[in-house]
């Protein structure tokens, strides 16, 4: 199986939501608005130091699915709709992959 790799065009964003509301809702916005052409849900826990506090909290981690032109944008959205102060968003770029899954997500987020 040949896998296409060229200049970075795609990428993944990561993102933890604090309910199974605000996770859904978010990744529907994403992909209503085309910013998104796929996201992924799954229910976490996550351990961490929060203003002088250990919490240990369930959350929904989003693995989203994009192109690296719609990442700012999406980046906007998330910070409009998330309830955190300080919301995990890590961009990861797509190096390579299965070109029909790769064009696929372009024509997703370029309509």
């Amino acid at each position: 199986m040949r896998m296409e790799q060229d200049e970075i065009t795609r990428a993944r964003i990561i993102l933890s939501t604090a309910s199974r509301d605000e996770g859904p809702a978010i990744a529907r916005h994403l992909v209503e608005k085309r910013l998104a052409a796929c996201v992924n849900m799954a229910e976490i826990r996550s351990v961490y130091h929060w203003e002088g506090s250990m919490c240990d909290d369930p959350e929904v981690l989003l693995i989203i699915k994009t192109t690296s032109d719609r990442v700012p944008d999406a980046m906007c959205a998330i910070r409009d709709l998330h309830s955190y102060d300080l919301p995990e968003m890590i961009v990861v770029p797509v190096i390579a992959g299965y070109p029909p899954y790769l064009s696929w997500v372009e024509d997703e987020t370029h309509q």
